[in-house]
């Protein structure tokens, strides 16, 4: 009787980003280039810690002691933060576990492996602008074409607290104008959500396709000089500089690391401070599960402090220290 043939690394890699992912699973271009910047990595820590080409690693060289190898360079040398760590973790997991499938004859390594677990951090508390310092940012003078379409996305992205994908990914045909204006946005996994726009981001957008004739609707509405879409570099190099131009009358924001998911955060935030249910701020962001808003309810202290405000402080009289005897013998035998 014949012993079951084991696939090589190669082989399964190969499956793995081919057929699996792509077209089984369907998962988006961004999960993909993750998931392949991932292997990458792992492939040159491996001929750097184990002395083996991409082209000679096996299912076997891929153990837990690896694995936890791998995890730790990313940490050390490369400076990982444990939230990425823990996203390169996710990656090599499901291809172990596409692997098990496929190759029996080495389960017991690959369920080792897959018990490398994920590593717990400390979550920070969201960092987020408060509304006066926001607006000061979008309203940044200027006459120039740049600064009119930086104006508009930065008012597009406080009105929709969209993902810096998302707004870059923005075309004409996304918008809708007329008595209930609204835009789609194209979020994670494939998902869209439409929300509405303030009657001064619909007049916007419009003062912007008037400025514009040649944006078509397949256009993206934000575009380079070139006409090609922005990338996330333009973006935060963008919001740097209206940062920097609204510490002139926000002397704080110089010292105030502001992001493009900053913005998203201080959306959230004006959502929840005007009354907003964390499920329908869940619905606007495009949250996976309601769970994930609660975050923004922990970092709002005027919210806390109205609540403690609701309740009587306890008449608790101070009472005087008297210290023990034997300090005051001691003093006295100075």
């Amino acid at each position: 009787m014949s012993r079951p043939t084991s696939p090589t690394f190669a082989a399964l890699i190969q499956e793995f980003f081919g057929p699996y992912l792509l077209q089984q699973r369907s998962l988006s271009p961004r999960t993909v280039a993750s998931y392949r910047d991932t292997f990458v990595l792992l492939l040159r820590y491996a001929e750097d810690a184990l002395a083996v080409p991409a082209h000679e690693f096996k299912i076997t060289d891929l153990s837990a002691t690896f694995l936890a190898g791998f995890l730790d360079h990313l940490e050390v040398q490369r400076k990982n933060s444990a939230r990425s760590r823990n996203v390169r973790l996710a990656a090599v997991r499901s291809f172990l576990k596409f692997a098990a499938r496929r190759d029996t004859v080495h389960l017991g390594a690959i369920e080792r492996a897959l018990a490398v677990p994920m590593k717990r951090f400390d979550r920070k508390m969201v960092g987020f602008l408060p509304r006066d310092q926001m607006l000061a940012v979008i309203d940044v003078p200027t006459d120039t074409w740049i600064g009119q379409r930086d104006r508009l996305m930065l008012t597009l992205m406080f009105n929709t607290g969209a993902r810096v994908s998302e707004i870059i990914a923005v075309r004409v045909s996304d918008v809708v104008l007329g008595p209930s204006s609204s835009v789609r946005l194209h979020g994670k996994g494939r998902k869209q959500r439409s929300l509405p726009l303030w009657k001064s981001t619909a007049q916007a957008v419009r003062h912007w396709l008037q400025m514009n004739p040649q944006l078509r609707a397949d256009a993206t509405l934000l575009p380079r000089h070139d006409g090609r879409p922005m990338t996330r570099a333009n973006v935060a190099q963008r919001l740097a500089l209206a940062v920097q131009a609204a510490s002139a009358r926000y002397p704080q924001l110089k010292t105030t690391r502001v992001s493009p998911h900053v913005i998203r955060h201080s959306t959230a935030m004006s959502l929840l401070q005007s009354g907003a249910d964390p499920c329908e701020i869940a619905l606007w962001l495009g949250h996976e599960s309601p769970s994930t808003t609660h975050m923004y309810v922990e970092a709002d202290l005027a919210m806390k402090e109205r609540a403690l405000a609701r309740v009587k402080q306890p008449e608790v009289k101070q009472a005087r220290y008297r210290p023990p005897k034997a300090l005051l013998e001691f003093l006295r035998s100075l």
